[in-house]
């Protein structure tokens, strides 16, 4: 965000008016944290860790056997990095995981059952209410029509 846009931000924060411009102060310093948390806490082991778990419980889903067809090529990931260019064949070679990992992947809970997955949507459901009642209430009280 450019400088004069930051400094936009300081203008009319009060109580009752501009409550966008605080809305989007806080927008801002949640992304900030967010991302830090990503760039500090999760690792890539992690990431792959997770990625292994969404695949092999997506797998556990199919209902058919997967066959690879006889005219089929496999493709290596050194074979398809060789002719890339040289910073993408880097990355693609930093990239590779070397191993798999011995640990087992995450427990994921069971998902929700209706009950839960029905108090979810009650939540939400008020949750939306209250913010549009924010709304217009703010709007109101600047003389806008919503």
């Amino acid at each position: 965000m450019g400088r004069n846009r930051h400094e936009l931000l300081k203008c009319n924060m009060t109580n009752e008016q501009d409550w966008n411009a605080r809305i989007y102060t806080q927008a801002q310093t949640i992304g900030k944290a967010s991302s830090d948390f990503f760039q500090e806490e999760v690792k890539m082991d992690f990431v792959y860790d997770y990625m292994l778990h969404v695949l092999t419980e997506y797998a556990k889903l199919l209902r058919y056997k997967p066959t690879i067809p006889e005219k089929a090529t496999e493709f290596c990931l050194e074979s398809m990095a060789c002719p890339a260019p040289a910073d993408i064949k880097k990355l693609l070679l930093d990239s590779m995981e070397k191993s798999t990992s011995d640990a087992e992947p995450c427990k994921l809970p069971p998902p929700f059952t209706p009950e839960e997955l029905q108090q979810l949507h009650e939540k939400k459901a008020i949750a939306v209410k209250q913010v549009e009642m924010w709304v217009q209430k703010t709007w109101g009280q600047q003389g806008h029509k919503f």
